[in-house]
């Protein structure tokens, strides 16, 4: 049995469906309710306040506490249990490297600065609760999910297709990018392989720039990539979440993951996106 919180996100939806569909049972936990009986073989913890939008004050305390807190009574819950589970597997962010240019980064990588590396450091801090009480834990720093049905590439369809895409910034931000089917498999590999414990970076291994983003999203789509979006536009609309998120970005490596032996199924973005979208 499968316990999943944040089962009706992005990737939990993706999650739950695959792992219902191929005969695992699961126990879909709301969010902050953690009376969980006896019985739970894996624990994916995926629940949390969305990044996106304008970072006023309070916005930021619901991103942190949602995580840190919510990942901390989890934890604590866990370790009481009669009949401990065998792994945990929360998220994590491959925010917590900060903005580092086009340096390679693996999970050797020392992490970085600002809002969301702490976040995530807190985050990822905040599970040794149950790595003390014997779980093996595995802390997955996730990239930018790909779906049609949500995230970075759900919200950008439209503009795309209808033509209004373009580079954010001077488009040499890295987006480390994961598609939803690798996201679905990462969790499962991580969940069965004994091996694999502490941080571990779930993108593909090809990460690219912005640019190469959205000039490949506009070749899949055959639509026009000429229209860009001016950092002091991102910022003016999104404030301090423009630079963390949209402007800035770490050339992340899966490094652990291969080591372990997963095979991406979409190792390119090309490929990744013509499947996607059906192209």
């Amino acid at each position: 049995m499968v316990c999943v919180t944040g089962s009706h996100g992005l990737i939990g939806s993706a999650l739950v469906s695959f792992l219902t569909t191929h005969g695992h049972e699961v126990v879909r936990v709301p969010r902050g309710d953690f009376r969980i009986t006896d019985g739970c073989d894996g624990f994916v913890h995926l629940a949390g306040e969305p990044i996106v939008g304008r970072w006023t004050a309070a916005k930021k305390r619901k991103i942190h506490d949602s995580r840190t807190q919510g990942t901390q009574t989890l934890c604590d819950v866990l370790a009481g249990m009669a009949k401990r589970p065998r792994v945990l597997v929360s998220a994590s962010a491959v925010g917590i490297y900060g903005d580092r240019g086009d340096e390679l980064i693996t999970e050797e990588s020392e992490t970085g600065k600002g809002f969301l590396a702490d976040v995530c450091r807190d985050w990822e801090a905040a599970t040794k609760t149950a790595s003390r009480a014997e779980i093996r834990v595995v802390n997955l720093r996730v990239g930018v999910v790909l779906s049609p049905r949500g995230g970075v590439l759900g919200k950008t369809l439209l503009p795309f297709k209808l033509g209004l895409g373009g580079v954010i910034g001077d488009g040499r931000q890295y987006w480390s990018w994961i598609a939803i089917d690798d996201m679905v498999g990462v969790i499962l590999h991580t969940l069965v392989d004994d091996r694999l414990r502490g941080p571990v970076n779930a993108v593909a291994p090809n990460p690219v720039t912005n640019r190469e983003y959205t000039k490949t999203l506009g070749r899949v789509l055959r639509r026009p990539t000429a229209l860009p979006l001016p950092a002091f536009v991102v910022r003016a609309a999104f404030g301090e979440m423009a630079d963390a998120v949209l402007l800035g970005g770490a050339r992340v490596q899966p490094k652990r993951l291969q080591e372990a032996g997963y095979e991406f199924r979409f190792p390119d973005l090309e490929e990744a996106l013509r499947h996607l979208l059906a192209k």
